[in-house]
This record gives C-alpha cells, structure tokens and sequence, in this order.
C-alpha cells in the first residue's frame, strides 16, 4: 500500500475536519437519499435532471468522506506554543511580518496545507512565505522568491 502523506493541523483545524466529516455523515447523506428517492418517484430516471443531479452530489458527498477519512487518519495535531517558549517560528504559530521595504505589517498563521487559507491570514508551511519563515527567531529578516523578484521581510513578533 501507497504511504499516505502526513496531514498537519492545529486542533482547531482538526475540529473542523471532525465536524465536516460527520455532517457529511449524518445530515448531507440522509438530504441526498431522499433526493434520489423522491426523484426515483417522478417516473423514468433516463431523463431525470432531478435524478442526475442528486446522484452526482452524492458521488462528491462520498468522494469528500473518503478523502476526509483519509486525512484523519494521518493527521498530526500541531501546538504553536512549542516555538514561542524559544521564540522560533514553528507549525501552529502566529507571526507578525513587517515588509521591509514598504513597512507594511501582516500578521500570518503558520498551518499544514490542509488548513490553509489565505484570505484568513492562515498561511500554509508548504508556501513560499511559510518555508522563509519556519524556524526563523523574531528579528530575522527572510528573503522569499516571488515572481517579481525577492521581497524581504522581518519577522516583528511570534505568538
């Protein structure tokens, strides 16, 4: 069997993922099985969209339960607080980077890639930033490759 690659969250990502898994189970299953049944009683399912539409959600619905239940299964529960006693940046740690040239500060949390969501300000330690600055210390300036160049940033605080 194929090793599966290791999923890192923070508890709060793991939660999340424990609570989408089991709506899918208990209320998104029970929703899509009566769709079919009542689409089923319409008459001929050749040309039901009604039919087909509720059969596809059901094939995401339980493609998005295996992946779930794979990704829980690998799982590794993330503390940020382990890099702050030492003041390095590790997974689960929130940072606030201040651009050096235009001294714009942005504050990030460093997550695994299955939590990562940038329009939250949840950076992923697989992205360019994330790489630059995991195990870093507050006061260090990382240099991250961009497409336009390479921007510099200091690390101003790790929580």
């Amino acid at each position: 069997m194929v090793d599966e690659k290791e999923v890192i969250l923070t508890h709060d990502g793991l939660l999340k993922l424990e609570e989408e898994l089991e709506f899918l189970k208990t209320h998104k299953r029970r929703e899509v099985a009566d769709r079919i049944k009542q689409a089923i009683e319409f008459g001929d399912i050749s040309e039901n969209s009604e039919y087909e539409d509720a059969k596809n959600e059901q094939a995401f619905i339980e493609g998005r339960i295996i992946t779930l239940e794979k990704m829980l299964r690998n799982v590794r529960v993330i503390d940020g607080n382990e890099g702050a006693a030492r003041n390095e940046v590790v997974l689960g740690s929130t940072i606030v980077i201040r651009d050096v040239e235009y001294a714009d500060e942005v504050q990030y949390t460093i997550v695994g890639s299955a939590e990562a969501d940038p329009g939250s300000n949840r950076i992923s330690n697989e992205s360019p930033v994330g790489k630059a600055v995991l195990g870093q210390i507050k006061g260090s300036i990382v240099e991250v490759t961009v497409p336009v160049g390479v921007l510099r940033y200091e690390i101003v605080d790790i929580r």
